[in-house]
């Protein structure tokens, strides 16, 4: 956008300075022009009056001095002849030259001069001007001047010279206005695409400057800046209620436990199968408040990491992998002096293998761990497979969605996927399920930055 606008507004500027250079450079050329033409005019008619005078005393001695002392002075030459074609006076021009014949002539038959092109700055050479001598109904004889255009020529430059650093002088003032103009217009759209994008990539309360620009994009910017921090007074609106309704259910709930326990030795045989499903339903319960819990911790903490709050700290993969596959008894094939490092706590790690291992162990049969890195990539991974049934192609889209639990019938809260995916994205990496052969759960994640 910036250089489409550029383009449009040079180009205007172009056109302008072009629109009032080329009319000056066309006026002066002209005006040095008819000045050249006038002044020599001027002094054909001085000759020719000074002919007309002599042919009527019959003394040439005042039109011959003229003519030297022209000649001397101006250095353009000048002849002056009768009706005969004989020369007068004369001073470095001679009645016979072939290039006057056609001049000399027009002039004797009283005809109109043609008009001199327009003196450019590289115009050179001479013009001959001629002029009949007489009255309008007889001529006498005519006078010829060669005049030189080398000073005219070098006048133009002189003023197109001008002209044109004029012009470039306006030129290089509409640029400075054009990039001006510009910037005010760009700087505050500029500055609104880097909020939208630190929107969209989850940081909190993104605002612009909006102190500049037009009305419109400033009065853009403060809707932005309201927009952006009712979206996160909603996601934190959001996140406190989880929280808050978690704490707050998890007290009554621990005295309804006790209660329970309180009861345990008062129940009669005929009421254990209803006491024991009572008990069953509040450690469900718990365990959902758990995942609750969990789940906000976890979008916190992705919401935090986006909005850059603090740097990743670097994890071994193989050193959780071992320990938490150690806890679960899984077995875990590690080549001895295997590191890979990548950017995530080793608290998120832990607890993202401690959900898949639960999850395989419940599940499915047999579990086994792997890891590797793609150097090339810049990835780590760890993967959990196990050979249980697995899932359909439609639930494994599902899989990582709150509250979603499989059709295996087992107890869960259906949280854990979910809290998993969301510690994954916080640290830019992804957790890819599929069912081949069984069900594998792969965590992929940024390695260390290369030195």
């Amino acid at each position: 956008m910036r250089r489409r606008l550029l383009l449009v507004l040079l180009l205007f500027s172009a056109a302008a300075v072009a629109g009032f250079a080329v009319p000056l450079l066309s006026t002066s050329a002209a005006e040095r022009t008819q000045r050249f033409v006038l002044t020599r005019t001027g002094d054909l008619d001085r000759f020719a009056a000074l002919a007309q005078q002599a042919e009527t005393t019959g003394d040439n001695a005042a039109l011959e001095d003229e003519v030297r002392a022209y000649v001397e002075l101006y250095g353009e030459p000048v002849v002056v002849v009768n009706a005969r074609r004989q020369p007068v006076a004369q001073a470095g021009l001679t009645a016979d030259d072939p290039a006057l014949a056609h001049v000399l002539d027009a002039a004797l038959r009283n005809q109109p001069a043609p008009s001199v092109a327009t003196v450019k700055p590289w115009s050179s050479g001479h013009v001959v001007f001629a002029r009949p001598v007489g009255t309008g109904t007889r001529v006498a004889g005519a006078v010829v001047l060669r005049a030189s255009v080398d000073r005219a020529a070098a006048d133009v430059t002189t003023q197109w010279l001008l002209v044109l650093g004029g012009a470039l002088a306006a030129a290089v003032i509409s640029i400075l206005l054009v990039l001006a103009v510009t910037r005010w217009l760009l700087k505050p759209l500029a500055e609104l695409a880097i909020g939208v994008r630190a929107v969209a990539a989850g940081e909190r309360r993104a605002h612009v400057a909006g102190s500049s620009g037009p009305p419109e994009v400033r009065e853009l910017s403060e809707s932005f800046n309201r927009m952006s921090d009712a979206v996160t007074e909603a996601a934190d609106q959001q996140r406190r209620l989880i929280a808050d309704a978690s704490h707050q259910l998890r007290n009554p709930m621990a005295a309804l436990r006790l209660r329970m326990d309180t009861l345990s030795g008062q129940v009669k045989p005929d009421g254990v199968r209803a006491y024991t499903a009572g008990v069953a339903e509040i450690e469900r319960l718990e365990s959902l408040l758990d995942g609750l819990l969990a789940l906000a911790a976890a979008e916190s903490v992705a919401t935090e990491v986006a909005a850059g709050g603090r740097e990743p700290e670097l994890t071994d993969v193989g050193a959780v992998a071992v320990d938490r596959a150690g806890f679960w008894q899984v077995p875990l094939p590690v080549t001895s002096g295997l590191a890979v490092l990548v950017r995530c706590p080793e608290s998120d790690l832990a607890q993202v293998l401690d959900v898949l291992l639960d999850n395989a162990v419940k599940y499915g049969g047999a579990v086994r761990v792997s890891l590797g890195a793609d150097r090339a990539a810049g990835v780590g991974w760890v993967e959990v497979h196990d050979d249980g049934p697995g899932l359909k192609s439609e639930e494994l889209a599902l899989a990582t969605s709150r509250f979603w639990r499989g059709r295996s019938g087992k107890p869960g809260t259906g949280l854990g996927l979910a809290i998993a995916d969301q510690l994954v994205k916080a640290r830019q990496g992804v957790l890819s399920l599929s069912s081949v052969d069984g069900f594998t759960a792969r965590v992929t994640l940024p390695l260390e930055p290369a030195l």
